[in-house]
C-alpha cells in the first residue's frame, strides 16, 4: 500500500472546505428525506431515482471533505497547520 504525505493545506482551502460541510451534509439529509417519503409510494418514481444518486454522492463528498480536514489537522510541521490548530 502506498503511503500518503500529510500536507497542509492552505488557510483558503481549509475555509472552502468547512464553509462546504454543512451543505453536503444537508443534501445527504434531503435525499435520504426525498427516499422515505417515496418510499411510502410507488417504488418506480423517478424522484426516488435521482435521490438513491444523491445520497452516496453527498455522502462521499462530505466523507473525502472531512478526511482532507483530519488529515490537515494531524499535519504539525507546518507553519499553517499550527496556526490554524487551536492549542490546549
Amino acid at each position: 500500500m502506498a503511503t500518503s504525505k500529510r500536507v497542509a493545506l492552505a488557510p483558503r482551502a481549509v475555509r472552502q472546505l468547512r464553509r462546504i460541510r454543512p451543505v453536503y451534509l444537508g443534501g445527504m439529509l434531503i435525499s435520504l428525506l426525498v427516499l422515505v417519503l417515496q418510499a411510502d409510494r410507488d417504488a418506480g418514481g423517478r424522484q426516488a431515482e435521482i435521490a438513491g444518486v444523491f445520497l452516496p454522492a453527498f455522502t462521499a463528498l462530505f466523507a473525502l471533505t472531512a478526511v482532507r480536514l483530519r488529515r490537515h489537522e494531524r499535519t504539525e510541521h507546518c507553519s499553517t497547520a499550527k496556526k490554524l490548530t487551536p492549542s490546549v
